[in-house]
């Protein structure tokens, strides 16, 4: 029996490029960066002193920039799919994909000995919104996002739930995040040119820029959506996952595993390649990663990857970590509603090791029904999502 469709029904953001749908598809269907010179903290130590920070958060809401960050996005994607007068009479879920939260909160109160307890910030949320479904926080890295998503489909056809609000946050342009992964060398170091540091694809290519942000969306069966007359934005069609089991946080250069991941969210779909009309990479500026992921699209989708249009936001908006995958998503599905694809800027001199159809520059008008929408952690944590325009 073929299993129910679970739609995308509402969305919350705070990111760099803004903190409503709109404001967001501008920005990235306009290729105007968000990558500027830290200025909010001393950066004449650091490697790397780029970052695309989210500048404005509600002031009305108890907590650090995470705590605040997670509670309002979750109010935002309930309020957005209809739901927040009803959620006291739903099982609403939460799945929070999220990084070194601990670490963050000891940043922020390491010289404060009255700090309080720590407390995640989705259980902080689960309290503000009164959510009594199942609540979980996950790690995967860079691909945390996807995981939630699937997990909160599979808790929508178990019937664990009847909604579930899934994505990540990531609050981590800090000085201990920074540090960390550039003296990891993970960072670009162009910090004379902050808009054009980052260069997905790019022959130049040396490094992505820290970003952060928190997205979150709102999944629901189909049946429900249609009994209650709710909006329905995107299908969550399609996922797959694997892990390189290589390195602690080099991705393996054998394209195989991020292959079998994209492969499996196809097949999950019940698509053929020739039906992708967009790829939204994970394409981050690394030297390896950028390569891995072209190479193993091109081993999954063979020729078609020549007329697939493909980009990277991460230009844009930085890299949200935690938080990557499901503004990845949101992106793929503005790519639907606005029918243009947001371009992967900087991409000035195309690497022939990444050979795709590359968005560069300038948005594309073109209709997009189902997106193949990569994400690929730190480590070698691989996930491939397809999500699909509700007819």
């Amino acid at each position: 029996m073929t299993p129910e469709p679970v739609w995308i029904t509402g969305i919350g953001l705070c990111t760099p490029c803004g903190n409503d749908l709109p404001t967001v598809a501008n920005h990235l269907l306009e290729g105007r960066s968000a990558i500027r010179s830290v200025a909010h903290f001393p950066t004449q130590d650091h490697p790397s002193q780029m970052a695309a920070a989210v500048t404005s958060l509600p002031e009305d809401i108890a907590g650090n920039r995470t705590e605040r960050a997670v509670a309002s996005c979750a109010e935002q994607s309930l309020r957005s799919a209809g739901l927040w007068d009803r959620r006291e009479s739903m099982r609403i879920g939460i799945i929070l994909g999220i990084g070194s939260e601990w670490l963050l909160r000891w940043e922020d109160d390491r010289d404060d000995v009255t700090a309080a307890d720590f407390v995640p910030a989705v259980e902080l949320a689960r309290q503000r919104l009164g959510i009594r479904g199942p609540v979980v926080s996950l790690s995967a890295a860079c691909a945390s996002g996807n995981h939630a998503f699937a997990l909160a489909r599979a808790w929508l056809r178990q019937g664990v739930v009847d909604a579930c609000i899934a994505g990540g946050c990531d609050m981590a342009v800090t000085p201990m995040t920074l540090a960390g992964f550039g003296n990891l060398r993970a960072l670009s170091r162009r910090n004379d040119n902050p808009i054009g540091a980052c260069r997905p694809f790019d022959r130049d290519r040396d490094g992505f820029i820290l970003g952060e942000g928190c997205v979150f969306c709102v999944l629901e069966r189909r049946s429900h959506v249609l009994r209650r007359g709710g909006p329905a934005l995107a299908e969550v069609a399609g996922f797959g996952a694997t892990s390189d089991a290589h390195h602690l946080v080099i991705p393996s250069p054998d394209p195989s595993s991020a292959a079998a991941a994209i492969r499996a969210a196809i097949r999950d779909a019940g698509i053929s390649p020739d039906e992708i009309n967009y790829i939204n990479a994970h394409g981050t500026g690394t030297p390896v990663g950028d390569a891995v992921e072209s190479a193993a699209l091109r081993v999954v989708l063979g020729h078609a990857a020549d007329r697939i249009p493909a980009s990277s936001i991460k230009a844009t908006s930085g890299h949200l970590l935690t938080a990557a995958a499901a503004f990845e998503a949101v992106a793929g599905i503005l790519a639907m509603d606005r029918s243009a694809i947001p371009p992967t800027l900087n991409l000035d001199n195309p690497d022939p090791a990444c050979q795709l159809d590359h968005v560069a520059h300038t948005a594309r008008e073109a209709r997009v029904d189902v997106v193949l929408s990569n994400s690929f952690g730190f480590g070698g944590s691989n996930t491939s999502l397809v999500l699909r325009r509700v007819a």
